[in-house]
């Protein structure tokens, strides 16, 4: 089987997920209504608050789209596929990173339309920071990506979705995507050091207050490198079962 194939083969199971439309699309779409629609005219440090809650349903939904790509890992071990994927021409490159690919095109479906519904209640932004804002969302998720597929590796397929909600619905609410935990206050200081806090405060942009700071960049590098260390270590770990 080619990389190609692979790959599109990948991305057509993602997208006949039922999971997938349900907690990546319609969850947040149906709450962003819900909420944004009836406080469309509230402001939240000065941002409106239509665009605050969209950014922040698009992480909700956006964090689940990516790390969902490790309850499909986690069922291909159940089943022997990964370990048979491993004797094949096939290289593990290649295999992850349909796994990256597939997760990042759900997490795009996911900002399209939570867009697509920031723009229907009022929220209109110059074409450069919607471009900004969905270039930092994407960015920000490096490393929940790297975390859904060490946690594919780390869990059996009863386990992963329940993992899997928790995690997201714990980062979506420190990192802010409900509504601000806070401005000061020694919750905030550590929200400040989770991925999901920057993923929300991409919003910001919009009103022309630049890129994140270095501080946002650290937190990112950091989680990822981390995450990635483990993620190889125990990658090994299961080759070395083969």
């Amino acid at each position: 089987m080619s990389t190609l194939t692979y790959t599109r083969l990948e991305v057509l199971r993602t997208f006949r997920n039922t999971r997938f439309f349900i907690l990546s699309l319609a969850f947040p779409l149906v709450l962003f209504y819900t909420v944004a629609g009836s406080n469309r005219h509230v402001h939240i440090g000065g941002i409106s608050f239509p665009l605050y809650y969209m950014v922040g349903m698009a992480s909700w939904g956006a964090m689940a789209a990516v790390m969902a790509g490790g309850a499909r890992i986690a069922l291909e071990r159940s089943v022997g596929w990964t370990r048979q994927m491993k004797i094949t021409p096939l290289s593990t490159f290649a295999y992850f990173r349909s796994k990256v690919l597939s997760g990042y095109l759900m997490a795009i479906v996911s900002l399209v339309l939570l867009f697509s519904a920031g723009l229907s209640l009022g929220v209109h932004l110059t074409a450069t920071h919607w471009l900004e804002t969905a270039g930092l969302l994407l960015v920000g998720l490096i490393p929940f990506v790297v975390m859904g597929i060490l946690l594919g590796h780390l869990l059996s397929v009863d386990s992963m979705g329940p993992a899997l909600g928790g995690l997201v619905a714990i980062f979506a609410l420190l990192g802010g995507s409900f509504g601000p935990i806070g401005q000061t206050g020694a919750l905030h200081s550590v929200v400040q050091n989770i991925p999901s806090y920057w993923l929300v405060r991409a919003g910001h942009i919009a009103l022309g207050g630049g890129a994140w700071p270095a501080r946002a960049w650290i937190v990112l590098v950091i989680w990822t490198a981390v995450l990635l260390r483990l993620t190889v270590a125990v990658y090994k770990r299961d080759g070395a079962k083969v």
